[in-house]
């Protein structure tokens, strides 16, 4: 009987296989989007040191012309290299949405933090209050705000910012108000601390999982939605290479579809590069999906 249970038994390399298999089909395709934001990041630090002589070269005779070997990603309308625009796009567009979504979830983790430790009528005002930012579609709310502040990046942050922080401040509530009932803070609060040492020191290091997760998906969105506000012309004003105004100037040109069909795709990739390594940190913090 144990030379047959033993035969039928898979060998233990075969299940170490397959198991290490398994891990790898899991995590590829946020290997994948951690390689391609990687790469990106690269180009955002040396990317524009061979491209920069290229942006101010206006060659009317060279205008609209296609992919070559000369100009690998074309030439948009004023003849400008559209391969060194989107490298110094880069510069700016990648670097607002990380901005964005960094200020916004720091203002929402501490907004939603302090209201969780309130009373309760101040917690109930505080969270209306987000719940009223949230009642308007993003886009629209930024690009109001945008309009009003007038044109440029920084007024475009800001914008961006005002209406990110709400979705921060629902989760970070939610989050310390669980935490509240563990052990280990009552343990605290009986050994003397005050409710602001022991939310920054104690509760907010044991929620950073959950945040780093919606702080690593929002980038993507961070990103769409502030090369849609210079789609519309309420971020970068031109000559200033930055994606979404690219889109916009190209948008027109059917016919050339490499002047918004190549800073449309570096939109692309960056936003689901972000997605996939969201997705991957995710799965790696939640014990049950281990």
């Amino acid at each position: 009987m144990s030379a047959l249970a033993s035969a039928s038994a898979p060998p233990v390399r075969s299940r170490t296989r397959d198991r290490k298999r398994i891990n790898l089909s899991r995590y590829l395709l946020p290997l994948i989007g951690a390689a391609i934001i990687a790469i990106w990041c690269v180009i955002v630090v040396i990317g524009p040191s061979f491209a920069a002589n290229q942006l101010a070269d206006v060659d009317v005779r060279a205008r609209l012309k296609p992919p070559s070997a000369e100009h690998l990603f074309g030439t948009d309308e004023l003849g400008r290299d559209t391969l060194g625009r989107v490298l110094m796009g880069a510069r700016i567009t990648i670097p607002v949405g990380f901005t964005v979504v960094m200020l916004g979830g720091l203002v929402g983790v501490i907004y939603g933090g302090v209201a969780a430790y309130a009373g309760h009528r101040v917690e109930e005002t505080m969270m209306r209050v987000a719940d009223l930012v949230l009642a308007f579609p993003a886009l629209l709310l930024a690009m109001a705000i945008a309009a009003a502040l007038g044109i440029g990046i920084t007024n475009a942050i800001i914008a961006m910012v005002s209406v990110w922080w709400p979705q921060y401040a629902r989760l970070s509530r939610s989050l310390v108000l669980t935490q509240r009932q563990q052990e280990y803070v009552r343990s605290a609060e009986v050994a003397g601390c005050g409710p602001v040492r022991t939310l920054f020191r104690h509760i907010f290091p044991n929620t950073i999982g959950s945040l780093v997760v919606l702080l690593t998906l929002d980038i993507g969105a961070a990103i769409i939605t502030f090369a849609g506000l210079s789609f519309l012309g309420l971020g970068v004003p031109p000559p200033t290479p930055e994606w979404g105004s690219m889109v916009a100037s190209g948008r027109l040109l059917i016919d050339q579809w490499w002047v918004s069909g190549f800073p449309g795709l570096a939109i692309f990739t960056v936003v689901v590069a972000f997605n996939f390594l969201g997705d991957g940190i995710r799965d790696w913090l939640d014990p049950r999906s281990r």
